[in-house]
């Protein structure tokens, strides 16, 4: 496929509070079309990002492009984007119809448009028959879809989404990942996302880019950033990760570093089983189990290596019940895993 054009481009970005440094020289580029996810830790500079491409701060330093143009010191509504914000920020007295034609209202678009591009973006997002209803009367999913209407109806280049399913409940917010997924993909619009959320990152986005201290640690898809994180922070933060280090390393893998394997990548053998410790792709660490945390349709086996150092281990419940896996603490075993499913990583 052709290389998309640019749809956001920062360089330098740089975003001092008085003393406090919130973002520290940060170069991104967001492609047309893309789904890319912010993701990090409260305090990690992500939302601040956003707010600097949304014109709401300015920079100390650096620059923002949106669609090859610099809009560094355009105001808010001089940029072509909309930004949906986790408590929607509707307006209560105001109907659902209303409140999505409101920026059309503001742009002194004509009264049959307005209405005509209303109803649109209301059945975009499934909300067709709901226009006369107040925000109140709304669930907190539907108030999300309004929300994501009225940013809709301007047609932005980009839209900015802060963290705007964070107030759901957990069984809705993940149906509503879906469905905003296949919204994106219907509209062709480019959405930037914030969220704190790993699973969410992983699960909406094409690309996702990793912040820490107002700096970025990785930028790649969601494959790339589970199983080669480039950095321990990204290891820590983006799932779970085990990390093999120092006299372990040296011992188990004949190396010295710092390399991480996943959990679900190893796989738990009784000491006692028939069988060799590992085939020839394979690297093997004995150990003893010291918790076992069964959860449901898995269970997590924490295992204090001969070697030193922990290591977690995530086995599907297939076969097994919470007696049979309860019964396996204090248990010798061996964790087995390709050796293609270790990797090194910068400390």
């Amino acid at each position: 496929m052709p290389e998309r054009e640019t749809a956001v481009r920062l360089r330098g970005l740089r975003k001092d509070f008085g003393p406090v440094t919130a973002v520290d020289g940060v170069d991104l580029e967001v492609r047309d079309g893309e789904f890319f996810a912010m993701l990090g830790p409260s305090g990690s500079g992500k939302t601040t990002v956003l707010r600097l491409i949304a014109g709401f701060e300015t920079p100390t330093a650096g620059t923002v492009e949106l669609g090859g143009v610099d809009v560094t010191r355009a105001a808010p509504f001089q940029r072509d984007v909309n930004t949906v914000f986790q408590d929607y920020a509707l307006f209560p007295h105001m109907s659902v119809l209303a409140n999505v034609e409101y920026g059309l209202r503001v742009k002194r678009v004509a009264r049959a448009e307005r209405r005509e591009r209303a109803l649109a973006a209301l059945r975009s997002v499934r909300l067709e028959g709901f226009g006369d209803r107040r925000p109140a009367q709304l669930s907190g999913g539907q108030r999300q879809r309004v929300a994501l209407a009225r940013a809709l109806v301007n047609r932005p280049r980009v839209l900015l989404l802060d963290e705007p399913l964070g107030a759901l409940d957990l069984k809705l917010r993940e149906q509503m990942q879906m469905e905003l997924k296949q919204l994106q993909r219907e509209v062709g619009i480019t959405f930037l996302f914030v969220t704190h959320d790993q699973d969410e990152a992983l699960t909406m986005s094409d690309r996702v880019a990793v912040f820490n201290h107002g700096r970025i640690e990785q930028v790649g898809t969601p494959a790339e950033v589970y199983e080669r994180p480039a950095t321990e922070f990204v290891a820590g933060f983006v799932g779970t990760s085990n990390l093999i280090s120092g006299a372990a390393a040296r011992t188990v893998l004949g190396r010295e570093g710092t390399f991480s394997v996943r959990p679900e990548k190893l796989r738990v053998v009784l000491e006692d089983e028939p069988g060799g410790p590992a085939g020839p792709d394979e690297h093997w660490a004995s150990g003893t189990i010291a918790e076992v945390v069964y959860a449901g349709a898995a269970t997590r086996f924490v295992v204090d290596l001969d070697a030193g150092g922990r290591l977690i281990a995530l086995q599907q419940n297939l076969q097994v019940s919470s007696m049979d896996v309860m019964r396996l603490r204090d248990a010798r075993v061996r964790l087995v895993w390709q050796r293609r499913h270790e990797f090194e990583i910068a400390s």
